[in-house]
């Protein structure tokens, strides 16, 4: 344990807070490329500087002569993988390409530095070039690339024929961007979403997994965990010894989790009411089964707003002692400055959004995928358009990636009321919202929270997690986890890399929170275990049976709503 010194960040600049996400999965991400007001505006404020930007050209005229000569100093900064094959420095005419790129690009950036624009258009107009900065890289270029080059020789020219093969069949259908992961070797219930277990309850819009314990006693208190609404539940049980609900099984906890179902066209209405109303379904059955009277209710990103959400719900009728606390990983309530992406929306694009989900009746999870690839074009997009496509080769086999591929559709009332909810901000505001007929208000939450997130996500940005903790009326512990989005969730034991910061001293800003905060060796899993253990009750012998007398297995885990396309 050791003081913890600001490590690296994730980029507040790359983030996107819930309302981009969902406006540009119904619109399409293209939009955000497109030259608009904004690119106007600043050609026009470069128009009125003229000596400025003469100034910016000749000094681009006077690098690229000093790049011919071979003289220039440029060098990708250290870390970018894109340029780590020998063959960019030891040939001198790749050497100087990437040295033009780069002054190129740092050229541009400098323009837009030097352009009168307001904080909002400057936002827009920084991302538009950032991105086709990356997208004309000399990396991305077939043969021009050394390590495509060198692929084609030694195969004969077959990994271009397989690269074009594969680029052919990964643009004619949804999500147009580059496979990320090798699925073949991946199977449901046999080596993913593998903890043994059962449905014991099923309804129109979710089926509830009950899990086998795994130790002779169990903890009173059980766990209902409510997944993402956009992705399939089992992030949360991904591979044998990767699992997080294997994790608790083993440590004498009462796991259920919430399995959605895939809506269509025909549960177009299906809102926050709806999937309000499910939860509290499933709740009363893990009451019924266990005889507790009380349950930790966990939710995971979108599905931590729904949990949230139910706890306000609950409290506002004054039944939140159902309640033994809240947990929440990676989730975002306050959206207000969640990043460049936050200046891509406004009013009009979503009601466009909600017009265009609700003609379709729901939201086709395969466009948000390629809105979260788009987030991170580096790592997401052009690092695989190189190794599928350049270079001819397949995509690793990873669990957590084949779980993002394995996209789901969000009815369109829900993706209406999550909209109207990132755009208004509106559950920092008491009343805003009303679910089942009661106004929701987060401060009237009394009960403890524990709230995670990761220090390097681009999608449910830290600092805003950690604004959740001046939203809840109770006490919240909030911890930062090493990694990204998922990858911050999914921190099984044994990883040496594996971090985490706490800080027991209250205080409502982020950054202050962070450098008096305390580093930790190992996974958080182990810190919530032990918060969990002291609210979930007495150590009880664990049941024989899955289920109660009236709520009998109906299907063995992961279940049968996860198997729906």
């Amino acid at each position: 344990m050791s003081t913890t010194t600001p490590a690296r960040l994730a980029d507040a600049d790359t983030a996107a807070p819930l309302d981009a996400l969902l406006v540009d999965a119904a619109l399409g991400p293209v939009r955000r490329f497109l030259p608009d007001a904004s690119t106007a505006k600043w050609a026009v404020s470069l128009a009125r500087r003229p000596r400025t930007t003469a100034r910016r050209l000749g000094d681009l005229a006077a690098e690229a002569a000093r790049i011919a000569a071979g003289t220039s100093e440029l060098a990708p900064r250290r870390g970018d993988r894109r340029f780590t094959d020998v063959g960019w420095t030891d040939n001198p005419l790749l050497r100087r390409l990437v040295q033009l790129y780069l002054a190129g690009g740092k050229t541009a950036e400098q323009l837009i530095d030097d352009a009168d624009l307001d904080p909002r258009d400057r936002k827009r107009v920084r991302f538009l070039v950032e991105n086709v900065v990356e997208a004309i890289a000399p990396s991305n270029v077939p043969l021009v690339n050394p390590a495509s080059a060198k692929a084609v020789i030694d195969t004969a020219g077959l990994s271009l024929a397989r690269g074009g093969a594969q680029l052919v069949k990964d643009l004619a259908s949804a999500p147009r961007i580059p496979d990320m992961v090798d699925t073949s070797g991946f199977r449901l219930g046999e080596n993913v979403a593998a903890t043994p277990g059962a449905v014991v309850f099923r309804n129109e819009v979710l089926e509830l997994i009950h899990y086998a314990p795994q130790s002779d006693e169990v903890y009173e208190v059980p766990v209902m965990i409510v997944p993402p609404t956009i992705n399939k539940f089992y992030a949360v049980d991904l591979a044998p010894g990767r699992s997080l609900v294997e994790f608790c099984v083993q440590n004498r906890r009462q796991m259920f989790v919430i399995s959605w179902r895939n809506p269509d066209a025909r549960h177009a209405a299906w809102n926050f009411d709806t999937y309000a109303r499910a939860i509290l379904d499933a709740l009363d059955a893990v009451e019924e089964i266990t005889g507790s009277d009380r349950t930790v209710l966990a939710g995971i990103c979108s599905g931590g707003i729904l949990a949230s959400i139910v706890a306000a719900y609950l409290a506002g009728i004054g039944r939140q002692d159902r309640l033994a606390g809240v947990v929440l990983a990676v989730t975002v309530i306050d959206n207000h400055e969640a990043g460049t992406v936050s200046a891509l929306t406004d009013p009009r694009m979503a009601t466009l959004a909600k017009a265009r989900s609700a003609k379709q009746g729901y939201l086709d999870g395969r466009s948000l995928a390629e809105v979260f690839a788009w987030l991170r074009p580096s790592d997401l997009i052009w690092n695989y358009w190189v190794n599928n496509y350049l270079l001819g080769k397949r995509p690793p086999a990873f669990d957590i990636l084949f779980w993002n591929a394995d996209t789901t559709r969000m009815s369109a009332g829900l993706h209406a009321d999550f909209v109207d909810m990132a755009v208004g901000n509106q559950l920092t505001r008491s009343g805003a919202v009303n679910v089942l007929g009661v106004p929701i208000d987060l401060g009237a939450v009394t009960i403890d929270s524990y709230i995670v997130a990761g220090i390097a996500d681009h999608i449910t940005p830290w600092e805003n997690c950690f604004r959740t903790t001046q939203l809840f009326g109770g006490r919240s512990r909030f911890v930062l986890s090493t990694s990204g989005h998922i990858a911050a969730l999914v921190n099984p034991p044994g990883n040496p890399k594996a971090t985490f910061h706490t800080n027991d001293d209250p205080t409502p800003d982020a950054k202050t929170w962070l450098k008096s905060a305390e580093t930790h060796e190992g996974t958080w899993w182990h810190d919530v275990t032990g918060w969990l253990d002291e609210r979930c009750g007495d150590l009880e012998p664990a049941p024989k049976e899955l289920g109660s007398v009236r709520l009998r297995p109906l299907a063995e885990a992961p279940g049968t709503y996860v198997f729906d396309k």
